[in-house]
C-alpha cells in the first residue's frame, strides 16, 4: 500500500485549516490546496471567509458554523461527513479550535470515529511570544478570560503561582479592565502587548503592566491584542505583596462599617487612591455575590 497523500482530499475527513492572522501571505499552498478540493468549507463568519477564498479564486461551498449556532451546525456536518463529504473547518484569522468553536466539532468527529486532519499555520499566541522577550521555553495559553468576576478571579489565582509565561487575547474596549484585573490578581509583572500582528501597523510593547496600563491614559486602544505576562518569581510575588497587602485588611474592615468608611481608612493608611479601594471593596462584593 502506498503512502497516503497528504496533499490530497479523502473523502469522510475533517480537515482543520489555519488561515492568515492579518497577512494574507501567510496562507499555505497546502491550505489553498485543500479549501480548493473539500465538499464544505465551515467558516466562522462567511463573508469574511468568503473575502479570503475570493483572494485565492476558491469557489468553495461555505456553510456558517459559530458559537451561536455550533450544536445544529455541528450535528449536520457530521452527518456530511458521515456520508463521505469531506469538510474543512476554519476561523476568522489563525488555528481552528483555539479560542473556537472548532473545539466542539473536532470532539463529535472524534466520538464518530471521524478522521481529524490538522494543518499547520498563523497563531497569534505563539507569534507574539516568540518576539515578547518572556521566557518561550514554558508558558500557558489563557486566550480570554471568563466573563464572570468569580470565575475570572479564580482562573488567575490558580495561574498566579505558576512559572511560566501566560498568555492572553482581549478585545480592544477591555483591554484597560483586563490590565486592571491583571496587576490586581498577579501583580505588577513585565508584561508585553502585541497588537496588528503581521500587519504593516504590528506593535509590541514591553514594559510593566502598570506602565502599560497608565499609556492607555494617553491612547486608545485599536486592534485585537495578544497580553503576555511574566511567570511568577520570589520578585514579583515580593512585589505584588508590597502592592496588594492592604486588601485583606480592606475586605476586614468592610465586614465591620459602611464600603465607602473602610475606604477612607485603608487609603489613608496605605497612602492609596480613596477610589481605587473602593472599587475593589465593590468587586469583591459583587464576585461574593455572584459565588
Amino acid at each position: 500500500m502506498g503512502r497516503k497523500q497528504m496533499n490530497e482530499v479523502e473523502a469522510g475527513t475533517l480537515y482543520l485549516v489555519p488561515t492568515p492572522i492579518g497577512n494574507l501571505s501567510d496562507m499555505t499552498e497546502r491550505a489553498v490546496g485543500i479549501l480548493r478540493q473539500v465538499d464544505l468549507i465551515a467558516a466562522e463568519d462567511t463573508r469574511h471567509t468568503r473575502i479570503l477564498l475570493n483572494h485565492f479564486q476558491i469557489s468553495g461551498h461555505v456553510v456558517s458554523y459559530h458559537e451561536h449556532n455550533k450544536k445544529e451546525s455541528g450535528n449536520k456536518l457530521i452527518e456530511a461527513l458521515k456520508s463521505g463529504r469531506s469538510v474543512a473547518q476554519c476561523s476568522d484569522a489563525g488555528m481552528p479550535v483555539i479560542s473556537d468553536p472548532g473545539s466542539d466539532l473536532v470532539r463529535l468527529a472524534i466520538e464518530a470515529e471521524i478522521p481529524v486532519v490538522p494543518l499547520p499555520g498563523p497563531n497569534a499566541a505563539l507569534t507574539a511570544l516568540i518576539a515578547s522577550g518572556l521566557d518561550a521555553r514554558q508558558f500557558a495559553f489563557i486566550g480570554f478570560l471568563p466573563k464572570i468576576n468569580a470565575k475570572k478571579k479564580k482562573l488567575l489565582f490558580d495561574m498566579s503561582h505558576i512559572p511560566v509565561t501566560l498568555i492572553f487575547y482581549e478585545a480592544p474596549h477591555r483591554l484597560k479592565e483586563t490590565l486592571e484585573t491583571l496587576i490586581r490578581e498577579l501583580g505588577n509583572r513585565k508584561a508585553v502587548l502585541a497588537k496588528e500582528l503581521t500587519k504593516r501597523f504590528e506593535t509590541f510593547k514591553r514594559s510593566m503592566l502598570q506602565e502599560l496600563l497608565d499609556d492607555l491614559e494617553t491612547e486608545t486602544p485599536r486592534g485585537e491584542y495578544v497580553i503576555l505576562v511574566e511567570g511568577w518569581n520570589e520578585i514579583s510575588a515580593e512585589e505584588k505583596e508590597q502592592k496588594t497587602g492592604w486588601r485583606e485588611e480592606a475586605v476586614s474592615f468592610a465586614l465591620k462599617m459602611p464600603l465607602k468608611e473602610a475606604a477612607r481608612q485603608v487609603s489613608f493608611k496605605h497612602h492609596l487612591s480613596r477610589r481605587e479601594v473602593y472599587q475593589y471593596l465593590l468587586n469583591q462584593k459583587e464576585a461574593d455575590a455572584n459565588k
